[in-house]
């Protein structure tokens, strides 16, 4: 038997393309004169490159970031590498010759990544300006290094540390980075990513990089209306069973049973990415019957209450309710992590 006779998983994720390039317009239009390109790292946020990116290009997006070399292979069959951008730039002299090879684009982060490539051969590529996060970036007291000015730069970069707040420390990364922009010739420049495109249009530049709004996600207000739900789980019933009084449901019993219950036992766990903090608060939904979780979240499964769809048998699919501003609330995780946990296991559809 070869893998392409195995049965399908009993978990399934459900992109809407439609909904994800009607968000990639939505964002290219909050973008103003600016073009929006697209994040699609982690395989497009969990949501899966080989779906995500087609329907992206097909909306209109030109300009697309990973953050690993072991990224762009995914990503190559679906545009030119010299539309790929590597967030984390050249380590060592094989990401420089593998940059090279691809078109793909490093991201220099530092004077040492920026010597490399020069060392090696230079030629197109991007640079990140450290503006206030103190994570990847050069300093702002490098910006007038000699090795800087050599290089062949297509698109300057910044990133917002706050974006999805009303913090000050916006206005002085817009600052910064519009200090960087006069002192670093570049043919185009990058500041905003999701929440940044709301902020206002002197933080648009010339391109920007919406990652978690493409699929589904809200991190500000002003984009409730002009996001759509890109993502639907769903998983099957693996099994149903009675339980009694006293009963207790999964481990350490954290779940007893008041009266009779008709249960299921469905095939979804923390292995999946659906972590242990649904448990408890949680419900998983057939139709509009809420399922709640019972007892704790396992590896492989989860338990729920049937009471309100008896007719449920082994074999059905329920749904796994995953709009991210309301799961993020009933979880205590980000929206970004909801997204990027979900496991290999899901038949990506």
């Amino acid at each position: 038997m070869t893998p392409t006779d195995l049965p399908p998983p009993s978990l399934r994720l459900r992109l809407d393309r439609t909904a994800l390039a009607d968000n990639w317009r939505a964002l290219d239009r909050l973008s103003g004169s600016a073009s929006a390109g697209a994040a699609v790292k982690a395989d497009a946020y969990g949501i899966g490159v080989e779906a995500a990116l087609p329907a992206l290009h097909d909306a209109g997006a030109r300009d697309f970031f990973v953050a690993h070399w072991s990224e762009v292979a995914d990503v190559l069959p679906h545009v030119p590498g010299q539309a790929i951008s590597v967030l984390h730039g050249p380590l060592t002299v094989e990401d420089c010759a593998y940059a090279r090879a691809s078109g793909a684009r490093p991201v220099i982060n530092s004077m040492y990544q920026a010597r490399l490539w020069l060392k090696t051969g230079g030629g197109p590529c991007d640079l990140m300006v450290d503006t206030g996060m103190n994570r990847l970036g050069i300093a702002m007291n490098e910006l007038g290094e000699a090795d800087i000015a050599r290089l062949q730069i297509d698109i300057l970069l910044s990133h917002l540390a706050s974006a999805d707040e009303d913090s000050p420390l916006n206005a002085t990364q817009l600052a910064r980075f519009t200090e960087a922009c006069a002192a670093i010739p570049a043919r185009r420049r990058s500041l905003a990513s999701s929440a940044g495109i709301v902020l206002g249009k002197e933080y648009t530049f010339d391109v920007t990089r919406p990652g978690l709004s493409l699929y589904g996600g809200i991190p500000r207000p002003e984009l409730e209306g002009e996001i759509r739900q890109a993502a639907t789980i769903e998983v099957a019933l693996i099994q149903c069973r009675d339980v009694l009084p006293g009963d207790s449901i999964g481990y350490n019993a954290t779940f007893v049973a008041e009266r009779p219950m008709h249960v299921g036992v469905v095939s979804l766990g923390y292995a999946d990415g659906f972590l242990r903090s649904w448990g408890g608060k949680g419900m998983l939904r057939s139709n509009d019957a809420a399922l709640p979780l019972l007892g704790r979240i396992s590896m492989d499964m989860v338990v729920v209450d049937l009471a309100a769809a008896p007719q449920l048998r082994e074999g059905d699919w329920i749904e796994v309710p995953y709009y991210l501003p309301d799961a993020a609330a009933t979880t205590g995780l980000s929206q970004y992590e909801l997204l990027t946990v979900l496991g290999h296991r899901f038949q990506r559809l």
